[in-house]
């Protein structure tokens, strides 16, 4: 199954992965048989005085140069070019399933993980490819033609190479086992590094609003250390191979020597013979000496392999039925006896896995089409897990959630999906225009209907005031752009899908009062048809909705009006109590629901 995984992103360089060990062969014909000719040239030419033998040899081994360099040339090229294409595929077939990914196939790989295997371990495999398709060729070919060439000039001698290719192997063997446990450890080290890497840049912001630095700095300490002393182990036991070689190699160049040498007294053996063969002891010895390096290449590569193949042959949890529905009727949503529980991420500890408990339980309520619904609860209290159930970002783990009276799953996700628009307090805005942002929601929205959408947003005024207005450019993340702007950009961009349902998650909490009552006052009038689901911290943004849904550690605990729940919840009395006195959001500490 990986073998196959990997063999289908060869695609459209099978043909340069052919022609790459054709070359490979061929040059290494050109190369084992010099030294051949070497001993004639020796023999019949300079030993002979025969200046004609000279010549004639001498051209030959010039003839067969040209020859091994032009097939070096062509197999490097045909190599470079079936091995970064390899890669290139492997990492578009990573990059389109990723896409098809639900969050729950996110968690369980962890984003610096992704990063990790697009990056580093295609890199890794990249380089395998390319010595599969060379050296795993030349080394091998080369080491048998010098053997055989070896055993037609004096198999005598041949001995002492089968002496040494017992030693060199039995020794090679035992560092390729140890580096090759080593390896598999590493890029679970590169993980923990990309992580460090990934979460400091994107806070950078807030790691030196609080002169975190230090801490930082350390934190990328430590995961640097482990994957230092890692490969500090790896490449100390790949060191030895050099020491070893060499030992070798001078034992069996004083062996043929001394036996060279007295075969040669005794007239069984010509100088141009022992010439060749110190030329093939080297040859030999090489080949081994590349095959060493590429099992460790392979042994490295078959981790990287592994984890690649992994996520492109991931099948997404959330995919789209057989004769899926392809239209949403209307916005009405249904809630029945639902349960959400988080899949375990790779990463996970025991211990973090032994404390997993339900997001959500037990949730049934129904919101008819074209209703205003209010989410109110304390942080970690499941509002957000609620609203991503129903664009079937993840699926229930029981209990059924309906959208225009189908279960979600019965949808064609795209047309799920552009039926609901979710905006997060956290929105992502990307580089380019305001314009370009805008139009995600609607690719060929023109002019006017993104103007009409801002306006809605309370967006117009703070673009009509930017030097280019709608051309005005954003930078990575919206760093130019307010935390309120960028909101209030990000609610535009899903008006312009017109939605039947829309998800405001906490997404005016970066703006003022005023700005938030204008956005939800537009919002009611001027878009009464759509149904409506504010997730908001406080009392204020919601008590407006025709109904309020109250949230505590994953359970409903009341739904009805701002006027009914101050009667009839306890939670949502505290709620108003705590917020009415101190003028705040009712929160806890902790991170978003």
């Amino acid at each position: 199954m990986l073998l196959k995984t990997l063999y289908r992103q060869i695609r459209q360089y099978r043909t340069a992965s052919v022609l790459t060990p054709l070359f490979t062969a061929l040059e290494v014909v050109m190369d084992v048989l010099i030294p051949y000719v070497t001993a004639s040239l020796i023999d019949k030419g300079i030993s002979a005085g025969n200046m004609e033998n000279v010549y004639f040899y001498g051209t030959i081994m010039v003839g067969m140069a040209f020859l091994s360099l032009g097939f070096g040339i062509l197999a490097g090229h045909f190599s470079a070019y079936a091995s970064t294409g390899f890669a290139a595929n492997l990492r578009s077939a990573m990059y389109r399933n990723i896409q098809r990914f639900a969050f729950s196939d996110i968690d369980k790989y962890s984003t610096s993980g992704l990063v990790t295997r697009m990056t580093t371990d295609v890199n890794s495999l990249q380089n395998a490819y390319q010595q599969i398709l060379r050296v795993t060729v030349r080394a091998p070919f080369r080491l048998l033609l010098s053997i055989v060439m070896c055993l037609v000039i004096d198999a005598r001698l041949s001995v002492i190479f089968v002496v040494a290719l017992v030693v060199l192997s039995l020794s090679l063997y035992q560092i390729i086992s140890r580096v090759a446990r080593l390896f598999q450890q590493v890029f679970v080290k590169y993980d923990e590094l990309n992580q460090s890497v990934q979460e400091n840049i994107a806070a950078i912001r807030v790691v030196k609003a609080f002169v975190r630095e230090d801490y930082e700095n350390s934190k990328f300490a430590r995961a640097a250390e482990g994957l230092y002393r890692l490969y500090v182990h790896a490449e100390s036991l790949m060191a030895l191979n050099h020491p070893i070689m060499n030992m070798v190699m001078y034992g069996c160049i004083i062996a043929l020597s001394w036996f060279g040498a007295q075969y040669i007294v005794g007239g069984t053996l010509t100088t141009g013979e022992l010439t060749s063969l110190f030329t093939y002891i080297m040859s030999i010895l090489m080949s081994l000496m590349m095959l060493s390096m590429v099992f460790v290449m392979l042994t490295q590569s078959a981790a990287s392999a592994k984890r690649v193949a992994e996520v492109i042959d991931e099948q997404p949890d959330i995919t789209s039925p057989e004769q899926a529905i392809t239209a949403v009727a209307d916005g009405s949503i249904e809630f029945r006896e639902v349960r959400f529980d988080y899949q375990e991420s790779k990463s996970d500890t025991p211990s973090e896995k032994k404390s997993r408990r339900s997001a959500l339980y037990n949730i049934t309520f129904h919101v008819r089409s074209g209703e205003t619904i209010g989410i109110i609860g304390g942080t970690g209290s499941g509002k957000s897990t609620l609203v991503n159930l129903v664009s079937r970002l993840y699926d229930v783990t029981q209990g059924e959630v309906l959208v225009g009276g189908h279960n979600v799953k019965e949808y064609d996700l795209t047309a799920l999906r552009e039926a609901v628009s979710v905006v997060l307090q956290n929105n992502i805005l990307f580089s380019g225009s305001i314009l370009d942002n805008l139009r995600w929601g609607k690719p060929d929205a023109t002019l006017e209907e993104c103007r009409h959408a801002c306006q809605l947003a309370q967006a117009e005024e703070f673009i009509s005031q930017m030097p280019n207005g709608y051309d005005t450019h954003i930078e990575q993340g919206g760093t130019n752009v307010s935390g309120g702007q960028k909101q209030r950009l990000c609610i535009a961009r899903a008006l312009l899908k017109e939605p039947k349902i829309l998800v405001l998650d906490d997404s005016t909490s970066a703006c003022d009062t005023t700005t938030d009552a204008r956005i939800r006052e537009a919002l009611k009038t001027q878009l009464p048809q759509m149904t409506q689901l504010i997730i908001a911290q406080r009392i204020l943004s919601v008590r407006d909705c025709d109904r309020i849904l109250v949230m505590d550690n994953g359970v409903v605990t009341g739904f009805d009006t701002h006027e009914n729940l101050l009667k009839s919840n306890v939670l949502y009395q505290e709620i108003n109590a705590i917020q009415s006195e101190n003028q705040g959001d009712f929160d806890k500490k902790g991170g978003e629901a």
